[in-house]
């Protein structure tokens, strides 16, 4: 089984959440499973919490979608806790394309009758809220609240300061058990390499026994049981009934005029006339 893992990091800007994001990857995987971790390499990587610059860096994830189908992976997953480009990408593929925010909400669903979120900023904290409206789940969100990290780049200081990671831990843990006070089961961390951070110091849990969803290890769980799934069902997993449905092949050459080579599955009508002679 191979899996394409598309973070939204640039390598020399997040080095050392990317070491820790391998090693967290290697120990959860099945034996039988192979990761191949893709950061951004053509513009930005670095402060995705704005929406023009994550705009920017999707392109480069739909870009990844096809050459991961092209290169015959099994799943494509988008580790990033805004699920960046994922409607585009499964309109696009014919594998499955799971994301964090998406999955770690579903399965905290499941862990608990109820689920909360801390958040890593202030900026960031909507676009989550909008992400479980947008996933049916704004009556199982008990509560939220938010660490105070404005600059979401000095989270990658907690991977080799001691101090810096004290504080980052801190911070989370004062909005957890609010969050527990509150009311809720479950506690998902609203952010990458936040997860990645608590998987490294094996924090798994908050005050009275509360359960604290590691979505990166939730990811890759769920991604080999989907494609396993998928392989049962003989590769109909992916709906293409209506939301991510690609245009149809009749109107596929008019579409390719204008926006070029697209949509790769889509067969043209004129490539079957070809295969026919």
């Amino acid at each position: 089984m191979k899996l394409w893992y598309q973070s939204m990091s640039r390598q020399k800007a997040w080095s050392d959440y990317n070491q820790a994001l391998r090693r967290i990857l290697d120990s959860v995987k099945d034996p039988g499973t192979e990761i191949e971790v893709h950061g951004i390499t053509k513009v930005g990587g670095v402060a995705d919490q704005f929406h023009y610059l994550d705009y920017l860096e999707s392109g480069e994830v739909l870009t990844n979608v096809q050459v991961a189908m092209r290169r015959g992976f099994d799943a494509f997953l988008i580790g990033n806790i805004g699920d960046p480009a994922l409607h585009a990408a499964r309109e696009i593929a014919n594998i499955p394309v799971l994301a964090l925010c998406e999955t770690s909400l579903h399965l905290a669903c499941m862990m608990g009758r109820n689920f909360s979120l801390v958040t890593i900023n202030e900026k960031f904290t909507p676009r989550i809220l909008d992400n479980v409206a947008r996933y049916g789940l704004a009556g199982r969100l008990a509560c939220w609240n938010r660490m105070k990290v404005d600059r979401i780049l000095h989270l990658d200081a907690g991977f080799h300061d001691a101090r810096a990671r004290k504080e980052i831990f801190r911070q989370f843990l004062k909005a957890a058990n609010a969050n527990v006070e509150a009311g809720a089961e479950v506690i998902v961390p609203a952010g990458g390499v936040m997860m990645a951070l608590l998987a490294e110091a094996g924090i798994h849990e908050a005050n009275r026994n509360t359960p604290v969803l590691n979505g990166i290890t939730a990811l890759v769980k769920q991604a080999e049981a989907v494609v396993k799934i998928n392989r049962i069902m003989g590769g109909k997993f992916p709906s293409k009934r209506l939301y991510y449905a690609p245009p149809t092949p009749d109107q596929i050459d008019e579409i390719r005029k204008y926006y070029g080579n697209v949509y790769p599955t889509v067969v043209s009508p004129k490539r079957k006339r070809k295969g026919r002679k």
